[in-house]
């Protein structure tokens, strides 16, 4: 594409998206530089959203939502929401909503309808909530999603066929969750993480996962469905846990582990199959050993 064409696109673009924002709506410069955003009189008076719940769409009426007076955000009418709650600029909360005091929702964070958040919580730009709770004091960073359906099909005379996932995700306090990591809603039990646990970057957590009390996850672990995980765990990157079995407290997990069973005992794991790690450097040594040995002539 020619430089002149870029520029016609770009011109016809911005005109679309709307006039060009260089101030948030609390009257400080954005650190992004310019905001755009559609203007009001593009959005309609309802629109059309999809009920998870129930697999169908519904009318929402955009009419409901109101305009926020701290942060410039929207929020429906039904939403309870604290004086202190600082809603940015094209966040949206909800319909049935509640969000204790001190809340703050960065830009383009959706709240979806009937969430809890609790005082003094804090998320990110571009998070998304839904079929949720969220405890006092907790960081939910950017990109963050919680409550969405958790993986889980039957197949039926050939077919895939979605199980209903109709449950929820409850996060405790003091909890941190690092940048776009994932952590669905529960089919046949709740999604629990619990009380002062940390979750790093790009962490998948599947549908029907208890975490228990200080539990540390670092970046890139993924969860398999109906895991359950007691007080003091710790997962090193990359560690990856199948569906259905236990840890119990106090099991630390070196990267790039996978676990395949229940670990009944407290201790320091490792490996695939992860194993005790004092066994899993035996393994590893008798490879190198193995490895190193003069090849017999053909």
């Amino acid at each position: 594409m020619c430089r002149a064409s870029s520029f016609l696109l770009y011109r016809r673009v911005s005109s679309a998206w709307g006039r060009t924002l260089p101030f948030l709506s609390n009257g400080n410069r954005s650190p992004y530089g310019s905001v755009r955003h559609p203007p009001i009189r593009h959005i309609r008076s309802s629109s059309l959203s999809w009920d998870s719940q129930r697999g169908v769409k519904t009318d929402v009426d955009s009419s409901e939502f109101k305009k926020w007076h701290n942060g410039g955000g929207w929020i429906h009418s039904s939403a309870k929401v604290e004086p202190t709650v600082v809603v940015e600029i094209g966040a949206v909360v909800h319909s049935g909503s509640v969000l204790g005091a001190n809340v703050h929702l960065g830009s383009g964070a959706i709240v979806g309808p009937d969430v809890g958040i609790g005082q003094a919580t804090k998320i990110g730009y571009n998070a998304s909530l839904c079929n949720c709770s969220i405890g006092d004091h907790c960081i939910i960073h950017n990109g963050v999603s919680v409550g969405q359906d958790g993986f889980g099909f039957d197949v039926v005379e050939g077919r895939m066929l979605k199980k209903p996932q109709l449950l929820h995700a409850r996060i405790g306090n003091h909890v941190e969750i690092g940048a776009n990591s994932c952590i669905d809603r529960g089919s046949w039990r709740d999604t629990i993480i619990g009380d002062h646990s940390k979750i790093d970057n790009l962490v998948q957590i599947g549908h029907n996962v208890v975490i228990g009390r200080c539990c540390m996850l670092c970046g890139q672990v993924g969860i398999a469905g109906s895991v359950t995980l007691e007080d003091y765990v710790t997962l090193g990157g990359r560690v990856a846990v199948r569906d259905h079995v236990s840890i119990v407290s106090k099991v630390r997990l070196a990267a790039n582990s996978c676990v395949t069973k229940s670990i009944n005992e407290p201790g320091d794991y490792g490996g695939f199959p992860a194993v005790p790690i004092r066994e899993w450097r035996k393994q590893i040594a008798k490879i190198r050993q193995i490895t190193k040995m003069p090849q017999s002539p053909k």
